[in-house]
């Protein structure tokens, strides 16, 4: 029962509104995400040698953002299929979780990445990445 008055809380227009709303930012994304990767693409292009160990450092940046994007909008298609309160709350405990665990791991690698470029390596004075 708990079930059934969770599902008609929303009326079906409102649910296929928030549905399409989803989709519609998701498409508008991944093509943010394409305009972005050829501005990323066409600056290292200009951008000398020196650079060289930031511009692993720019696309991992890149990278990550789209990553977590990606992941907020499954969280927010997953809460739109949710058949009850108690999986809403089960749904936002597993995406804070990955979420935390995803951050952690990305500025380590952020770190370690910023480290490398920042030290020269032997022979050509320049950061490696």
């Amino acid at each position: 029962m708990a079930d059934n008055a969770f599902n008609t809380m929303f009326p079906p227009e409102m649910r296929a509104f928030a549905e399409q709303s989803v989709e519609q930012a998701r498409k508008a994304f991944d093509e943010l995400m394409a305009v972005t990767q050829r501005t990323v693409s066409a600056f290292e292009g200009q951008t000398g040698s020196a650079h060289f160990g930031f511009r692993g450092i720019q696309q991992k940046v890149v990278s990550f953002s789209e990553r977590n994007i990606t992941a907020s909008f499954d969280f927010a298609q997953k809460l739109l299929n949710a058949r009850n309160g108690e999986e809403v709350m089960r749904l936002h405990a597993e995406y804070v979780k990955a979420q935390i665990q995803a951050l952690t791991e990305q500025a380590r690698e952020l770190a370690q990445s910023a480290t490398a470029a920042a030290t020269p390596s032997p022979g050509n004075g320049k950061g490696i990445s």
